[in-house]
């Protein structure tokens, strides 16, 4: 998922949804110097998508919603019922030969994306997932096998500890790129459910 900009809703009916549909996914990011030094690691090995899609841990691959508002408020959900935890990434897998993928394996935090995977891929969002879920983050795809063996070797002693506490819900758009459409704290009230001074209702 390429790009961290905001963007503002696509024009909706009055119910919230789209009849030609909203293609998301949901996401964890990474702190910028982790993200930024796997992004020189992930672009060394040759991957061209090194340049456009940063560090991260996919909760939510590529999923269809015709109702925005809906997922919206789904997401939002289950944000609020998670409480910040830590991710640590550490040693290096691959999805070899079923998809030319190598990755870093997520060790803490293993549990939490699962059960956020489990609660989020549900209700507006449910489908049939070609695979079974598997936390991860790819440092190459698709690239020379001679390369997907470099990224596996180099990188097999790497390990980073970072703490967790939003995750992005992304929609992507009409020219291909993944935009930000809301960064969501976890544990924390909308800004609808908060008081006029600020503080969030009882939980």
């Amino acid at each position: 998922m390429s790009s961290v900009s905001k963007v503002t809703a696509k024009a909706a009916t009055s119910n919230g949804q789209r009849s030609e549909g909203i293609s998301i996914g949901v996401i964890l990011r990474f702190p910028a110097d982790i993200a930024e030094e796997l992004q020189r690691w992930r672009a060394s090995f040759g991957d061209p998508m090194a340049a456009v899609v940063p560090a991260h841990i996919t909760l939510v691959t590529t999923t269809m919603t015709k109702d925005w508002a809906a997922t919206q408020r789904h997401v939002r959900d289950v944000a609020r019922g998670q409480e910040p935890f830590t991710v640590t990434i550490a040693g290096t897998g691959s999805f070899r030969p079923v998809s030319p993928v190598v990755f870093l394996n997520v060790e803490d935090g293993f549990g939490d994306c699962v059960n956020l995977h489990r609660q989020l891929q549900s209700g507006p969002l449910e489908r049939e997932l070609p695979f079974g879920y598997h936390p991860h983050v790819t440092v190459a795809h698709d690239v020379a096998p001679e390369s997907l063996d470099e990224a596996e070797t180099v990188l097999k002693d790497y390990r980073a500890t970072f703490p967790v506490a939003s995750m992005g819900l992304y929609e992507h758009d009409d020219n291909g790129i993944w935009q930000l459409r809301e960064e969501l704290d976890f544990g924390t009230k909308p800004d609808h459910d908060r008081g006029p001074d600020g503080t969030a209702g009882a939980r």
